[in-house]
């Protein structure tokens, strides 16, 4: 197949190749905000926040076209199109200048990369699910939930490093801000969280499971790695357990399930796509306000001051501020199903 390589489980994708180019889109429309054509010379993510004072940009998944786009959003503009292959699903931000696409439905595993613009694919998985990303290694971790394993990649080399079983099927995973220890759901509506141990970043190991006070989804550590947020797959509750406990030191209420969390320093965002709600807590779990967003707003995504949240039904993608306030909402994709900051 032209523009394409393949090398012990993983395929390269030439970028100049009809699988790896990386397609500009909306020109006009960017140069007239832009004001100035040199401002589109270069589409590399920190290339851009210099020019523009810090803008950031943002990866979202077009899960029914095969691509993700690249997305100002200051203007907000579609700066590019990167072709992938079908179903990009879950996508996490890696530095800020790439990042990790899991295509469940095709058991592949994306590295989409800025500087030099490229898509890379690894194989080697059966239902790739989510992503965490080591906070200074260039280590990722990828749940696969067919294969019950938590997968280790090397991004800069875009292969598999380890496997580590864990008792049921990995969906959502977190890691702590430290980089010693992961937790995983075990479903999208589990029964157990699975602990792991990862101080070898390269070969992480299971420690123990906890049993959850309800059917659990999402797991997100707070910044300052002290707690770690667990919400339901079924209920309007969220639990909020101190780093190492086996047990929650605080039940929430919450909006339909599934929830899904994301940190802003001193601040906690749970986004409720059934219900079609974003809430602000402090840390402690306080609600602070409410904000409505398109409904399909499952997954939500933190970083550069901004919070963004993608709607798989609708395909919008909705910007809201560090306070929790929408700021605007757009279309972008028939669906979008999850989104990272570029720019932090």
């Amino acid at each position: 197949m032209p523009g394409i390589r393949r090398l012990h489980g993983q395929r390269s994708v030439d970028p100049d190749g009809p699988h790896g180019r990386i397609r500009n889109v909306n020109r006009r429309e960017f140069l007239a905000a832009a004001g100035s054509s040199s401002l589109a010379l270069s589409l590399e993510p920190r290339a851009f926040a210099a020019r523009l004072g810090g803008t950031p940009l943002a990866f979202v998944t077009a899960d029914l076209e095969h691509h993700v786009l690249l997305l100002d959003l200051t203007f907000p503009t579609i700066l590019a199109r990167f072709e992938t292959a079908p179903g990009p699903r879950s996508i996490e931000s890696l530095r800020g200048e790439a990042a990790v696409v899991a295509h469940t439905e095709h058991g592949l595993v994306s590295i989409l990369e800025t500087r030099p613009r490229r898509v890379r694919e690894i194989d080697s998985f059966e239902a790739p699910r989510y992503t965490a990303v080591h906070p200074e290694a260039r280590i990722a971790y990828v749940t696969d939930s067919a294969r019950q394993e938590v997968v280790t990649l090397d991004v800069d080399r875009a292969r598999v490093l380890s496997r580590t079983a864990v008792p049921g099927p990995a969906r959502h995973i977190s890691i702590s801000p430290d980089g010693r220890t992961i937790w995983t759901a075990l479903g999208t509506a589990a029964e157990r969280l699975a602990v792991l141990d990862t101080s070898n970043p390269r070969r992480p190991g299971l420690v123990r499971t906890i049993d959850s006070p309800f059917l659990a989804h999402d797991i997100v550590f707070s910044p300052d790695g002290r707690n770690a947020w667990v919400t339901s797959g079924s209920e309007r509750r969220i639990a909020i357990y101190r780093a190492g406990a086996g047990r929650p030191s605080r039940i929430l209420g919450a909006q339909a399930p599934p929830q899904h969390v994301a940190f802003a320093r001193d601040k906690a965002f749970v986004a409720s796509g059934d219900d079609g709600t974003v809430r602000r807590h402090r840390l402690d779990g306080s609600l602070v306000r409410e904000a409505r967003v398109p409904i399909g707003s499952y997954n939500v995504a933190f970083g550069s001051g901004c919070l963004v949240t993608p709607s798989l039904g609708q395909g919008t993608v909705s910007l809201l501020t560090r306070d929790g306030r929408v700021r605007w909402v757009r279309r972008v994709a028939r669906a979008a199903h999850d989104a990272c900051i570029l720019v932090t």
